[in-house]
């Protein structure tokens, strides 16, 4: 949340996703219920097909496995009770067919394993760990050894584990008819076993020609378990099965093990176990081919049910998702339609118009009002008119926004004319008055004979200089030229040394060499007042001992100036920020809004503006910083064209509403300091500091001073002033004098240029005498 508005962002979706929105999503909650729906449908469908092949795929495997321990069952039983003609190969041989039968089973078993449930193969686990108890088993009936009871309970629980697995996999069936048809074929299995354990028994009494009371029962409950069983399944088993029952009733085995049964129940001695056996085995062979026959029938008719359903339920999920997706089409059609035509026509007209207003029409109205010109609001800014549903109502506060917003301007234009008249009004006051201070300075500079007096004028001097550079800013900073120009093309050299003299330390600045080049008249006082800016910063942000060094050069595109001092320098961010205002001024309004004080980095970018100057700021590469500034050809002149510096003429004043307006505040690196000083200290520190190669003439800046003659007592004669001496060249003429100037002709006769030439000289040689020279001349930062 934004703390200063108190506004909580939000990211409304357009009104076409909204209304979309509302459409689909009824649409994607019928989608997603088609899916869930279709899906288990779909997965029961694939769970039939699955449970009914593995049912198809272990049925004969399982019964031939479970009848060839049936009969493995009956021989081990014979062989134990040692009865003549009963031999170890038959039981040999059908322990071989045993293990085949039951490696395929095991095979069958473990693939379905992998995709069965956890209590199937829990089933499958039992079985196969009571399976792999069988050799010790048969190692011990071998061996004779083996406990007759024991041998039988072990082959029952491997017929027990095997139903219970089959009749547990038969009931996971989903379809109920299927289910039924599985369930069934266990119980003819179950009953076909029952049939072989009575076999068993049978043989064994009839071998020992006895029947324990124990053996008896058990003989008898299981007759009658399987009779019982098969009666009450085969009528509602499958047609196949009941078919092969039936012929199997119909068989004189079936008839003959009947009356076997009957026969042994009876304790009719004459029945033989040959006899037994062989009925008993024709009818449980049968047996067990009707269980494995109801078996396959039930699981092709799961598998049937299970194609069935899964087609019927694919067909209906693909009706389904037509008709959704049909029912999404349509109603986002209609919806768009709908959007299209009542809204997002007329809102997106709205916004358009909206948008021309307040980019085009609105800003062209207030550049006027800024002008000065009369607008008619109700000409120039129709009102919007979209009707008088909602929409329309949103054009009416847009409306209102737009004239309230034309009202403001209006206002503020207002204000901003009344407070930049009042601002020119008293940066020119405050000109006209150090003006007149001035004058009244140089007055009883001239009249002073005392040295520490005139030093004091010379401060206070200096002082005013630096105020009126003051109000020359503002004045710049107001659009307007401070009201003087030159007439005439000014030396490069000239301008340069005019700058450094305007400034407070200006004994630190060492000028190089300087090309034989000038300025046209029109830009020298801009040119002198943004050089000025530059080199006081240099001199204020560097070290009061160290120098800052003033190169020039001329390139093809116009002229270089690097001021360059060895201070702190600047941070990137800094310099970055400093070359952003320099190259592109921010308006009056902008700088006044962020509350920033960089007025004297804002003169220097208006004047470069200006001009057409182009000023950087970069690292010098021995620490500190260089102002770059290079002046564009079109503000450079011959220098054969060059005239005198004091020539110069007044500006007329400009209107209030030929300028920009704003209020700039001071920036801290860039400190407005005008420098007055001594005129002695002056010319020393200029003849100082300039090089060797430099000519005489370009440090002609201000006229010497004459010396006085001297007096009758003997001492050193006090120097003499001349009138504005001491000011800068540019701001030699002030707009109160210049009507009453007199024409400066640039002529000298020899005695004047002698009398100059040797007070130069005496003051020169002074400056170098006298130790404290530079604390008293030169005002230290």
């Amino acid at each position: 949340m934004n703390e200063k508005s108190g506004y909580t962002p939000t990211n409304y979706r357009t009104i076409r996703s909204r209304l979309a929105g509302v459409v689909v999503v009824p649409s994607v909650v019928l989608l997603v219920m088609w899916a869930v729906f279709s899906s288990y449908t779909l997965f029961d469908g694939f769970y039939m097909r699955s449970i009914a092949l593995s049912v198809r795929e272990a049925a004969t495997p399982a019964a031939q496995a479970f009848a060839g321990l049936q009969e493995e069952r009956q021989l081990s039983l014979v062989l134990l009770s040692k009865a003549a003609g009963v031999g170890r190969a038959e039981l040999d041989a059908q322990q071989d067919r045993t293990d085949e039968a039951l490696r395929k089973f095991k095979d069958v078993f473990a693939e379905l394993s992998g995709s069965s449930p956890q209590d199937v193969v829990d089933r499958i686990n039992a079985l196969n760990s009571a399976l792999n108890e069988l050799p010790q088993q048969r190692s011990q009936v071998e061996a004779g050894t083996a406990n007759p009871q024991a041998v039988y309970d072990y082959y029952n629980s491997l017929t027990d584990a095997g139903v219970s697995l089959f009749g547990h996999q038969a009931r996971l069936v989903p379809d109920a008819e299927a289910s039924q048809a599985n369930v069934q074929a266990v119980t003819i299995f179950q009953a076909a076993d029952w049939l072989s354990r009575g076999a068993t028994i049978g043989s064994r009494g009839l071998l020992n020609g006895k029947f324990a009371p124990a053996e008896r029962v058990e003989f008898v409950r299981l007759v009658g378990a399987y009779h019982s069983a098969v009666d009450t399944t085969i009528p509602f088993a499958l047609q196949q099965s009941r078919a092969q029952y039936d012929a199997l009733r119909a068989t004189s085995e079936y008839r003959t093990l009947l009356d076997l049964e009957s026969r042994i129940i009876n304790n009719d001695t004459t029945v033989t176990e040959q006899q037994w056996r062989a009925a008993a085995e024709t009818v449980h062979g049968n047996l067990i081919q009707i269980a494995a026959a109801q078996a396959q029938d039930g699981a092709v008719l799961g598998l049937d049910r299970a194609n069935s359903r899964f087609t019927a339920v694919l067909i209906g999920s693909l009706i389904a998702l037509l008709a959704v997706v049909v029912g999404i089409v349509l109603a986002l059609r209609i919806s768009n339609r709908l959007v299209s035509r009542a809204l997002v026509t007329r809102l997106t007209s709205l916004r358009e118009d909206t948008l021309r207003l307040a980019q085009e029409r609105l800003p062209h109205i207030v550049a006027r009002l800024r002008g000065g010109e009369q607008v008619d609001v109700h000409r120039d800014m129709p009102p919007l008119d979209y009707g008088n549903d909602e929409i329309g109502q949103v054009a009416d506060a847009f409306n209102t926004a737009q004239y309230t917003a034309v009202a403001a301007a209006v206002k503020e234009t207002q204000a901003r004319e009344g407070v930049n008249r009042v601002f020119l009004d008293i940066a020119h006051r405050n000109q006209g008055l150090v003006h007149r201070q001035l004058k009244i300075l140089d007055k009883l500079e001239r009249e002073e004979e005392h040295p520490e007096q005139l030093d004091s004028l010379f401060q206070l001097d200096h002082l005013a200089t630096r105020a009126r550079r003051n109000a020359e800013n503002l004045i710049i900073l107001a659009g307007e030229q401070p009201g003087r120009q030159w007439r005439k093309p000014v030396r490069l050299s000239d301008v340069i040394r005019s700058a450094v003299a305007e400034t407070e330390q200006y004994v630190r600045v060492r000028v190089n060499p300087v090309p034989d080049r000038a300025l046209v008249g029109v830009a020298v006082a801009d040119t002198i007042h943004l050089l000025a800016e530059l080199v006081d910063n240099a001199t204020a942000f560097s070290s009061p001992r160290s120098e800052v060094i003033v190169h020039s050069s001329a390139v093809p595109h116009g002229i270089v100036i690097e001021i360059e001092d060895h201070g702190l320098g600047m941070t990137q961010e800094e310099r970055l920020q400093a070359n952003a205002k320099l190259s592109n001024p921010p308006d009056f309004e902008t700088m006044a809004f962020r509350g920033e004080s960089r007025l004297g980095l804002f003169v220097v970018a208006r004047l470069a503006a200006r001009r057409g100057i182009k000023v950087e700021l970069r690292d010098s590469p021995y620490g500190g910083t260089v102002a770059l500034c290079v002046l564009p050809p079109n503000i450079v002149a011959p220098h054969s064209q060059a005239g005198d510096i004091t020539e110069t003429t007044q500006m007329p004043v400009r209107s209030f509403h030929d300028h920009h307006h704003g209020h700039v505040e001071e920036h801290p690196s860039f400190p407005l300091k005008v420098t007055p000083e001594g005129l002695t200290a002056l010319h020393a520190g200029l003849n100082s500091l300039a090089p060797a190669d430099v000519p005489t003439a370009d440090t002609s800046v201000d006229e010497p001073k004459t010396q006085a003659p001297p007096p009758s007592d003997g001492k050193t004669p006090l120097p003499r002033r001349k009138k504005r001496q001491n000011l800068a060249p540019q701001l030699m003429q002030s707009s109160e004098e210049v009507p009453h100037a007199e024409p400066v002709t640039g002529e000298r006769s020899a005695e004047r240029t002698r009398d100059g030439l040797a007070a130069f000289q005496r003051g020169t040689r002074d400056a170098r005498l006298t130790d404290d020279w530079r604390s008293e001349g030169a005002p230290s930062s």
